[in-house]
């Protein structure tokens, strides 16, 4: 199950995510709708046969929650499914909105895994992007998660960003990697539609062969620290691949709460009203919040699953990608290409991207789609 919480004391430049300031009441009453929602879907005639093997509450800034508040929330989606006894449960944090005293009382709700969003250790960038921490408050934060008990946590990272040079990602990557994270997260920036910087741009973005530098760096230095690259973005230590994304990545089912959330359920997609307070309303008046729903065609789930399953380094079968080149002699010949290339190679049954494919996966999936 995924959670949204949406609240953000500041919204991020780069940011096209569903987020909400935090306003006077607008934590309480988005808490008592959501805690409707989990009651709603747990009443569902199917909602009994659901076993839940991850929770992840994203944002937004969840960390803006107090302990309690979070407690609450997990202790109506136990109270509502079964939930099974080692489940992988992650929160997102904020630096600057968590301390030892907290994390220590998420740990005592049963939270196992968090997620740091650092994004930076450049102090002249933090505050360009938005961020409210500094490169002290993001090891303080590291820090204090360790202290509060939590031995798996991830760290986020961005690359790209304006102003950043080689030389500044290499002492970034170099530094967070000497924390001994457990799962490390690096995304290069996109202008996404929906973000400020989409809107109005942004001046300073480094060279296109500066950000391809960038990914290498933190790719071989990852490997040197011993972390698997086992998703396009993602790097994990042995045993420490996150449970929960890799859900999506198979193309599984999960169920979402909260404004804006997505979920799949059977071959059904949908996604929650976004703004929160027509979020609340519709809960408060006694009905999901679902805004809209699609029910995948075959075609579209082979698509999807092969997308998906090609971002991670275990790949796909390869049976899935030959009735997907069935007929089709032109993608047959671009695919034929990137095995020339070792952009795509074929490990006993199955088909996989290699790290250079990964940089350059965004061309496939158009093809693939």
């Amino acid at each position: 199950m995924y959670v949204h919480v949406p609240f953000c004391a500041k919204r991020c430049g780069y940011c096209s995510f569903n987020t909400a300031p935090l306003e006077d009441g607008s934590m309480v009453r988005y808490l008592e709708a959501v805690q409707r929602e989990i009651d709603l879907l747990g009443a569902l005639p199917w909602a009994s046969r659901i076993r839940l093997g991850t929770i992840f509450l994203g944002g937004g800034t969840p960390s803006l929650m107090e302990a309690e508040e979070l407690a609450a929330v997990l202790d109506r989606i136990r109270a509502r499914f079964d939930v099974v006894a080692d489940a992988e449960i992650t929160v997102e944090c904020n630096p600057e909105s968590v301390t030892r005293a907290k994390l220590e009382g998420y740990r005592a709700s049963g939270v196992n895994r968090l997620s740091l969003g650092v994004q930076s250790l450049d102090d002249a960038i933090l505050p360009r992007l938005g961020r409210l921490h500094d490169a002290r408050g993001a090891r303080a934060a590291f820090e204090a998660a360790r202290d509060a008990g939590c031995a798996n946590l991830s760290i986020d990272l961005m690359y790209g960003l304006p102003g950043l040079d080689l030389d500044g990602w290499t002492r970034a990557v170099d530094r967070v990697l000497g924390w001994r994270p457990d799962h490390l997260s690096a995304y290069g920036l996109t202008l996404d539609a929906g973000s400020l910087w989409g809107a109005a741009g942004i001046d300073g973005l480094p060279a296109e062969q500066d950000q391809i530098d960038q990914y290498w760096h933190l790719a071989r230095a990852a490997a040197a620290h011993g972390l698997e690259h086992y998703e396009i973005s993602n790097y994990a230590r042995p045993g420490f691949r996150s449970r929960h994304n890799q859900i999506y990545w198979h193309a599984a089912e999960y169920l979402a709460a909260g404004p804006g959330a997505c979920g799949f359920v059977g071959r059904v997609r949908y996604s929650n009203v976004k703004a929160t307070p027509r979020y609340c309303q519709v809960l408060a008046d006694g009905a999901l919040p679902v805004a809209s729903a699609e029910e995948l065609s075959p075609r579209q789930r082979l698509a999807e699953r092969l997308l998906l399953g090609l971002r991670t380094a275990d790949g796909v079968p390869t049976t899935w990608l030959e009735t997907r080149l069935d007929g089709d002699r032109g993608l047959r010949q671009r695919i034929e290409a990137w095995r020339a290339e070792a952009l795509l190679v074929d490990v006993a049954d199955r088909v996989r991207l290699t790290e250079a494919g990964f940089l350059l996966s965004d061309a496939l999936f158009v093809e693939l789609l």
